[in-house]
This record gives structure tokens, C-alpha cells and sequence, in this order.
């Protein structure tokens, strides 16, 4: 087996080829071409943390492997990262171990390569404005997978600690050197979505990230954070204004995203909304944005297809490419 790190993934594949990689993978888990558990989680509660194991098998591509993804907050004391994960790619002929690689990378990538398919596939293609809430560490990507698929202008930063807002702005500034346009932090979350044509919400909230009845006409939402039952990044108010509502996976945010379990709880917004998954969008199956006025929201909760194809085109490109550390057991 080979152990690929972070480095030899980015130069294994690029963030539009990981757009792309999400595209299929969300193309083959609705086709039914895949077998996708929902993940494990399992609490430790003396460390403040939470395991989370997310199996599965694509058959069209015939790959399998399981992702191991670690939430915890308390990690940043020690120095270490709050969101460490590992991702075991199988050999789906034999069952052996083909590769071990950085399943924090890969989750920031895979992550932002889904929304960036979604906000390919929702926006307006003039947008120019994007807004981003949450700086912690798959926010990069996101912006990344965003600027590989609209010619933005401006953007727009906000967290709850303007301290770190301003912190991570530099970096863009700094590491993103092909980028012209303006980047810039907001005081507050209503500032920094006004006249955003794309907004992503990358937190863990508790509560509504941003008021739904300041969004503009025309805007498209990428709400890529939460994942639990007493989450949300999301209020009824948009939800009610959205004309279209995608999801990565049916089953997984209905039964994760309290973006959608409480208002349907609270009786403010029901399932018959929704459109479908991106998936039946990316089969022609369902409609896209139909005139430049439609606000459009796409909800990711994160599934282990989108590991398992992206980690298997990268370990495809990083063998042709004679990278990675070869290691026998």
C-alpha cells in the first residue's frame, strides 16, 4: 500500500478535478450505484470529542474504503487539529489495503469540490459577490472550489471572532496569488451577505448563521457546515424564499441537518420542498435555476461516496505519478 500526505494530494489533483470527482461521485450514489451506510458516530464524552466512521463501496468504479473523521474542539490546545481524520483506501479485488491517506485534506477537499459542483450547477454565472461565514480549516476550500467555477470579484469574510476573520482574510490574501479581486472581513454576518450573489456557511451554529430575509434576489447558498440533529446554519425564512433546495444525500440530511429537522418539527417547513439530491440535477432528472431572480440552496451534510471517489482518483493520479511512501505490513 502507499501513504499519501497532504502535499502529495494537491499535486495529485486539482480543485476543479475534484469538482469533477464530486459531480460523479454524487451521479453514481443516486444512480444507486454505490453502497453507503449512513456513518457511526460514537461520543467520547471524556475527551469532549466524537468519532465518526464513514464505510462504503461504489461499484461502477469498484471501490472500497472507510474514512475515519474525529471532531474534537479541544484539540487547538494541544496543537493540534479539532477535525483529524485518516481515509483506508481497500483494494475492492482483494480486499487489501491500497493506500492510507490525510482524511483531513481529503474532507477539506471533497467538502469544498461539492460545493463548489453545486454552485456550478445553482448560480447565477454572473455572480461576482461571494460571501463566506466561518473561517475554521475547510473554509479555504470552499472559497477555492467557488473561485474554479465563477469569475468572482469580491469577497466578503465573517466569524464570530473578528480577530480570525481578519487572520484568515491575510492567508487568502497571501496564498491565493492568482486571485485579483477584493478580499475583505465583515463587523457582522448581515453586512457581510448583503448583495453576496454566493453565500457558504461553514460553521458548527447552534442557531441561524445569517437572516434569510436579507439574502438578495438571485442568490445561491451553499450551507456546508452542520451535521447534527441540534444544528443549523439555516432559518425557516430562507428555506421558505428558496425556489429550488438541493441535498448532497436525501437520507443523510434528513436525518442529520437540524438546518431541516427542526423547522419540519416546528411545523415551518415540510419535505415537499425540496428538490431532490444534486445527484437527479447532475442526471437531468430535475430543474436547475430557471430565471436570475430564483434564490437556490444546496445542503451538504457529508457522505462517504464523495471519500471513497475522490480518494480513489487521487491515489490513481499519485500512482501514475510514482508518489507516495510504499509500505509493506
Amino acid at each position: 500500500m502507499i501513504i499519501l500526505n497532504k502535499e502529495e494530494m494537491k499535486r495529485a489533483v486539482t480543485m476543479k478535478e475534484a469538482v469533477n470527482l464530486a459531480s460523479e461521485a454524487l451521479r453514481l450514489y443516486t444512480s444507486g450505484k454505490s453502497n453507503i451506510p449512513l456513518r457511526t458516530g460514537i461520543n467520547i464524552e471524556k475527551s469532549n470529542g466524537n468519532a465518526l466512521f464513514m464505510p462504503g463501496y461504489v461499484d461502477e468504479i469498484h471501490a472500497a474504503g472507510i474514512k475515519i473523521v474525529s471532531i474534537f474542539p479541544d484539540n487547538h490546545k494541544i496543537g493540534l487539529p479539532a477535525v483529524p481524520a485518516s481515509m483506508i483506501l481497500l483494494d475492492a479485488n482483494t480486499g487489501v489495503v491500497s493506500a492510507v491517506m490525510d482524511g483531513t485534506y481529503l474532507t477539506q477537499l471533497r467538502t469544498g469540490a461539492v460545493a463548489g459542483c453545486a454552485t456550478e450547477l445553482l448560480s447565477r454565472k454572473d455572480s461576482k459577490i461571494m460571501a463566506l461565514i466561518g473561517t475554521g480549516g475547510q473554509a479555504k476550500a470552499q472559497v477555492e472550489a467557488v473561485l474554479s467555477v465563477r469569475n468572482i470579484e469580491e469577497i466578503k469574510v465573517f466569524d464570530l471572532s473578528n480577530d480570525e476573520a481578519e487572520a484568515f482574510a491575510s492567508m487568502l490574501r497571501y496564498e491565493l496569488k492568482d486571485f485579483q479581486g477584493n478580499i475583505k472581513t465583515s463587523k457582522t454576518s448581515v453586512e457581510c451577505i448583503e448583495d453576496a450573489d454566493i453565500i457558504t456557511t461553514i460553521t458548527t451554529s447552534k442557531i441561524p448563521t445569517f437572516d434569510g430575509s436579507k439574502v438578495k434576489l438571485g442568490a445561491h447558498i451553499n450551507a456546508m457546515g452542520s451535521y447534527t440533529p441540534d444544528s443549523r446554519e439555516l432559518d425557516e425564512v430562507i428555506l421558505d424564499r428558496a425556489s429550488l433546495i438541493y441535498l448532497d444525500t436525501l437520507d443523510g440530511v434528513l436525518s442529520e441537518a437540524g438546518d431541516f429537522i427542526i423547522p419540519m418539527e416546528n411545523k415551518r417547513f415540510s419535505k415537499e420542498k425540496i428538490m431532490g439530491e444534486l445527484g437527479e440535477l447532475i442526471l437531468s432528472k430535475t430543474k436547475s435555476r430557471e430565471d436570475e431572480n430564483q434564490i437556490t440552496v444546496f445542503k451538504s451534510v457529508g457522505t462517504a461516496v464523495l471519500d471513497i471517489v475522490t480518494a480513489k482518483g487521487i491515489y490513481e493520479k499519485a500512482k501514475n505519478m510514482n508518489m507516495g511512501r510504499e509500505v509493506t505490513l
